[in-house]
């Protein structure tokens, strides 16, 4: 269910008391708006910032009936406290975030956005995860009905949104599991896992804790040391980030000319 807004307005006196010394008192017809973490906005009739708030406070709390209301934020210190002599208006509002629209969820039909790395269902709130520069295509799973993603690995992979349909992790290890050399110790380079990353680690582990992370990118050359030499949005750069051969052999991952 989408998460509750809850806008109070009428004729307040706005008190707000601070750790800093700051003490200010307002009158006036406002709204007050309290979002579903707890931000606490205080706006009048002038432009578009607040006169008071509290981000994220400790506690909210709301007491009153139709005529009359309180509401108290206290955060640490800090207390914002408003005090209406009449009110107006009294009401929750279901509220989601906002972002690119991407599609369609498969799931209730409900329309599918973008917001920070996230792929999110504003009707179901149903979320999905995105790997880090990764890009919603216009395509369509044909499995689940998902946006198809684009995302760099050391190749271009197009895979659905959900990785329970189709992991990025599948497709890294079905392309690249030992293909390169660990320069410690000679073995196999192995695609690993963790949460939210894809890595290339010994195959000799634990004798061997040589690791490298996968960068969002695609593979264009090979470094002197033997490792990948990636394309990335920052330039050329060998797989292993400190490596000193690529830095002798390029100027600052430019080639030589």
């Amino acid at each position: 269910m989408p998460k509750r807004l809850r806008v109070l307005a009428g004729d307040c006196t706005v008190t707000f008391s601070g750790s800093n010394d700051r003490q200010r008192t307002q009158r006036g017809r406002v709204v007050v708006l309290i979002k579903p973490d707890d931000t606490t906005l205080v706006h009048d009739a002038d432009g578009y910032q607040p006169v008071e708030w509290l981000t994220r406070p400790d506690s909210v709390t709301v007491e009153g009936d139709g005529d009359a209301f309180t509401v108290t934020a206290r955060d640490g210190e800090s207390t914002l406290r408003v005090v209406a002599e009449e009110a107006t208006a009294a009401r929750a509002l279901p509220v989601t975030e906002a972002g690119t629209p991407v599609g369609t969820c498969p799931g209730c039909a409900g329309p599918l956005v973008r917001s920070g790395g996230d792929v999110v269902c504003g009707n179901c709130e149903e979320r999905w995860g995105l790997p880090a520069g990764a890009t919603v295509t216009d395509g369509t799973c044909e499995n689940c009905g998902l946006p198809r993603i684009r995302v760099e690995r050391g190749e271009v992979f197009r895979l659905c949104l959900d990785p329970g349909c189709e992991s990025l992790a599948d497709a890294v290890t079905e392309r690249f599991d030992r293909v390169w050399d660990c320069p410690d110790c000679g073995a196999d380079l192995r695609v690993r896992t963790a949460p939210g990353r894809v890595y290339l680690g010994c195959g000799e582990y634990p004798d061997c804790e040589t690791t490298f992370s996968v960068p969002s990118g695609t593979v264009v050359d090979d470094c002197p040391c033997g490792l990948p030499v990636f394309e990335t949005p920052t330039g050329r750069r060998c797989l292993d980030g400190t490596c000193d051969r690529w830095e002798t052999a390029t100027d600052g991952g430019r080639p030589r000319l």
